[in-house]
Formats: structure tokens, sequence, C-alpha cells
């Protein structure tokens, strides 16, 4: 099963604003307990009853300018398996997927990759660090477009990639 939530943010609002105030405020008027059933909410995609497959895609809002927007935001941060964050920028340029490259990722990434895997998919982040967002993702969409699998993808970067500058290449 798949949950999609637009957005843990607004969640956290919401929360806010029904829940009875347990007298402990967090920075930005977020009272402590509020952030409770979210979070319960969130982590219930790990805790599943007789196996069964739980996922959980939710978005949250960030730069707003809001200080409860931040705090909820760095609540939840580090619950997350992985973070995919879009770029304004790119978007406004019509350039998609508007991913910040640089930002997103997966964490343990170790586990879910085979060594060889994990070592041209850090190479790949070097050199896609040594660019700017909009030659970053340009870059990634050529090569994938380029590959008919993730391994040929891997294995192209391998053949063909620097390190990034200032970076001795490790092969």
């Amino acid at each position: 099963m798949v949950v999609l939530l637009d957005s843990m943010t607004r969640l956290g609002r919401a929360y806010n604003l029904a829940a009875p105030a347990s007298g402990r405020i967090l920075s930005g008027g977020v009272d402590s307990a509020a952030l409770y059933p979210p979070k319960k909410f969130f982590g219930a995609a790990r805790n599943i009853e007789n196996g069964g497959s739980l996922t959980i895609l939710a978005t949250a809002l960030v730069e707003t300018g809001s200080r409860m927007d931040e705090v909820i935001f760095e609540e939840f941060k580090g619950t997350g398996n992985m973070e995919l964050k879009l770029d304004r920028r790119l978007a406004d340029k019509r350039i998609f997927p508007a991913v910040d490259v640089d930002s997103s990722g997966t964490r343990k990434e170790e586990i879910l990759l085979a060594p060889d895997e994990l070592k041209v998919t850090w190479k790949l982040r070097r050199v896609l660090h040594s660019l700017d967002q909009q030659q970053a993702i340009e870059l990634l969409l050529s090569r994938l477009r380029e590959a008919k699998t993730n391994y040929e993808f891997l294995m192209q970067v391998q053949k063909t990639t620097p390190g990034a500058p200032g970076q001795p290449d490790e092969d």
C-alpha cells in the first residue's frame, strides 16, 4: 500500500491548532504534543503487523519564511528513508524533473547497493556536486536517457566520468 501525503507540514499545523495544549511550546509556536500523532502516522510505515508493506510519500514545506514550518520540518527530517528536494529555479526554467540533485538522496544506501555500485554512485555524486544545479540535472538526465538499465547507467558513469575537479580518480 502507498499513502501520498501533501503535506506533512500542513498536517503538523492542523494538529498544532486542534490538539489540547501540553504546556510545552517549541520555537515557532508549535506545541510539543501536537507533533506526536503525525509522527506516529509517519512511523506506521515501519511498524506493520503481520508483515505487510506500507510506503508513505510525504511532502514538506520548506523555505516559507515561517518558523513553525521549519520546526515541523526539522522534527520529521531524520525520520524518512530518503529526501527528494525540488528546485523552483529549475521548474521556472521548465527543466523537469526539477530536482536539486545535490540535496537529494537515500539514507543507508550502503545497504541497498552492491559495493561496486556504491563506489560508482559516490563518484557520480562528487562529479554532480562540482556542477551547478542546472548542469547537474541536465547531465544526469542525458546519461539516464542513454542507458536502458540502472546497471548500464552506472557502467557508463564508471567508464566515462572523470573524478570531480580537485578529486583523484579512484580507478
